[in-house]
């Protein structure tokens, strides 16, 4: 095997870790989209969940306040009735006139309260049953994520222990030292060569020499312009 082959063979194993690497860093960020999403719908449900204590909340304090009000109504005429004189008396009845019609407004308000209930019950039961169906989803989805991370991991393990055993047959420190230099700046870093003597990297056309190098298996050739190994395909 020549050194130009045994870095071709490294570099498959690279191009593996790479991509492996690359779906490490893109699956928390998907996970973590989809989280995203879930939120929205939590935070719609909790919007429904608040608007129906408001409406709870109306309806008690108009219910508060109309038992307020016919307390003060039983006050005025318990006290009305023991009194003497009929200009008194008169004026209790116009404060308990203007009391029972302050209690009506107020019961009124109670009923258009209570006619609330019923549609601000029925979002909250709507959005409920929304958030259950995309929680589900998304617990599934985030599962199926974290047991992805954990394979790839175990694929990345893998491929590194095997790209340690690849880099031992490059043999020639050199060649390895120019190749993890190269690896860093432009991928991949070992290209064909065309028929028509185009670096298959950068698709500069080489000078004929270095065509007749690369035929030649002269060790290693780099493009003219971009620096990185060739060979013939």
């Amino acid at each position: 095997m020549t050194v130009v082959q045994s870095l071709i063979d490294l570099q498959e194993v690279d191009g593996r870790i790479r991509e492996l690497e690359l779906e490490l860093k893109d699956l928390p960020r998907r996970k973590a989209l989809e989280t995203a999403r879930l939120s929205g719908v939590s935070a719609d449900l909790q919007a429904a969940k608040a608007n129906q204590e408001y409406a709870n909340r109306r309806v008690k304090g108009y219910e508060e306040d109309a038992k307020t009000l016919r307390e003060k109504i039983q006050q005025l005429k318990t006290t009305q009735a023991g009194l003497q004189s009929n200009k008194e008396y008169q004026q209790y009845s116009v404060q308990i006139d203007l009391v029972s019609h302050d209690l009506e407004t107020t019961e009124n308000n109670q009923i258009a309260a209570m006619d609330d209930l019923p549609s601000a019950e029925a979002r909250v039961t709507e959005a409920q049953a929304k958030y259950d169906a995309e929680k589900g989803g998304v617990d599934a989805f985030c599962a199926e994520i974290d047991e992805r991370i954990a394979a790839v991991k175990t694929e990345l393990e893998e491929a590194q222990k095997e790209r340690a055993e690849k880099a031992k047959l490059v043999g020639d420190p050199r060649f390895m030292l120019y190749y993890e230099r190269l690896r860093t700046k432009r991928w991949p870093v070992v290209v064909p060569l065309t028929h028509e003597g185009v670096c298959d990297g950068c698709h500069l056309v080489q000078p004929p020499s270095v065509a007749q190098l690369v035929d030649h298996n002269s060790g290693l050739v780099a493009c003219t312009m971009c620096g990185r190994i060739l060979y013939r395909d």
